[in-house]
């Protein structure tokens, strides 16, 4: 089989990409989309030290996703990936909209009056949370089918019907209404080092497509229409995490449109330290089976996930004797496992994600908490924290590089 990520079509949608955001009308939008969000952002000499590569990656990922667009002509894509290269030339990356760093989201657009069936195999171990949710054209949820719990073949393989009619006994049917957009999938992979996502083609049943495909002036103008969008999004979203109080982490909500996915619980908030100060948060899962605990700038960009530890989810942590487990954000090794590092950044944005809980819901003791504690308090405040030496830091981001890159095979070094 060939990679269920980096697969021939991906690259090629990749590298028309490329080619996109070189049109006048993208090159156009680039510049004045740029200079209306940092006009609005408001952000801290650090955080706009951050914009320009961040920024890239918010753009690319706006032309990956506005070119696989056309419900006659589906493809499968994946939106959220690390830089590497095709065939001799760089991809940007295409993080965006404070992307979870264990998730490889893939689109396939969808309209109500069309049947589809989604053909693919899953890996030789499943994941832990796995959803492929139908959305309308504002992130809502119209059906959502849950692929960890989903009929599979005794060969791994399976099939998913997409269309408006009742399921009529087919075990993996989203049914689709007039108000269907896209297919969006998340694989969550709750262990990189073993975790395997899906591997997965579409198909759309019946003639020809009614109307002609897109012209290159037409998708330039639907990329630069997304770029805006993407770019207001992200800021409505930091704006909100920066209305709240600094240094309090305690809001959590479930939700099933804006792009949150039904069933999980978020926890969000923002830091802001002085350089001998670091955020400590505490976690207690409520049962779940799945958690990740990923910091991001104010242009909706996860931290550096692949050499540092910018987020950790419940299988890289470590837990205390209690079952609960505590992190220690900050720009310095604190000598601690559980170690969010921050890339030098003094402040930032914490998401945190719990999804997969028992059966009727999360236990009473679900909470987060966090709290500043000055560096030179942290062993006095955590004495019973599961610690971390040098070489035992080498070693953990050394696995950490090599299990994320079983995903992004095209990186080699």
């Amino acid at each position: 089989m060939t990679h269920p990520v980096a697969t021939a079509e991906q690259h090629a949608h990749e590298l028309a990409a490329l080619e996109l955001v070189a049109h006048p009308t993208v090159r156009t939008a680039y510049g004045a989309v740029a200079e209306t969000w940092l006009g609005r952002a408001r952000a801290s000499d650090a955080m706009r030290a951050r914009f320009d590569a961040a920024y890239e990656e918010v753009m690319f990922s706006a032309a990956v996703w506005s070119s696989n667009q056309d419900p006659l002509r589906p493809k499968v894509t994946t939106i959220t990936r690390l830089a590497h290269e095709v065939d001799g030339r760089r991809i940007p990356g295409s993080r965006w909209g404070i992307d979870n760093p264990d998730s490889v989201y893939r689109v396939v657009p969808i309209s109500g009056d069309e049947r589809y069936e989604i053909r693919g195999r899953v890996g030789e171990h499943r994941m832990t949370e796995n959803y492929f949710t139908l959305w309308d054209a504002h992130m809502g949820t119209v059906d959502v089918l849950d692929g960890r719990r989903m009929h599979v073949e005794d060969d791994g393989s399976f099939l998913i019907t997409v269309d408006p009619a009742p399921a009529g006994g087919r075990p993996n049917h989203v049914r689709s209404t007039s108000q269907a957009h896209e297919l969006y999938v998340r694989d969550v992979l709750l262990d990189w080092g073993r975790d395997d996502p899906n591997a997965f083609t579409v198909e759309r049943l019946g003639g020809r497509p009614a109307r002609p495909a897109a012209t290159l002036d037409e998708q330039a103008e639907a990329t630069a229409r997304m770029m805006a969008h993407f770019a207001s999004f992200t800021g409505k979203l930091s704006h909100g995490m920066y209305k709240a109080p600094e240094n309090h982490f305690s809001l959590a909500w479930t939700a099933d449109h804006t792009g949150a996915m039904r069933n999980q619980v978020y926890v969000a908030g923002r830091f802001v330290l002085a350089p001998d100060e670091a955020f400590v948060v505490d976690v207690s899962d409520g049962g779940a089976e799945y958690f990740t605990v990923p910091l991001s700038n104010i242009w909706g960009t996860t931290l550096d996930v692949l050499d540092r530890t910018g987020s950790l989810n419940k299988a890289q942590s470590l837990a205390n004797a209690d079952g609960t487990y505590t992190y220690v954000i900050a720009a310095q090794d604190p000598g601690v496992h559980n170690w969010i590092d921050t890339d030098g950044l003094l402040e930032g944005i914490l998401t945190l994600r719990m999804a997969e809980f028992p059966d009727g819901g999360a236990r009473p003791d679900l909470s987060a908490r966090g709290r500043v504690v000055r560096l030179d308090r942290l062993d006095a405040e955590l004495p019973d924290a599961p610690r971390l030496d040098a070489a035992g830091r080498a070693a953990q981001l050394a696995a950490r590089r090599t299990a994320y890159l079983r995903r992004l095979p095209e990186v080699t070094a």
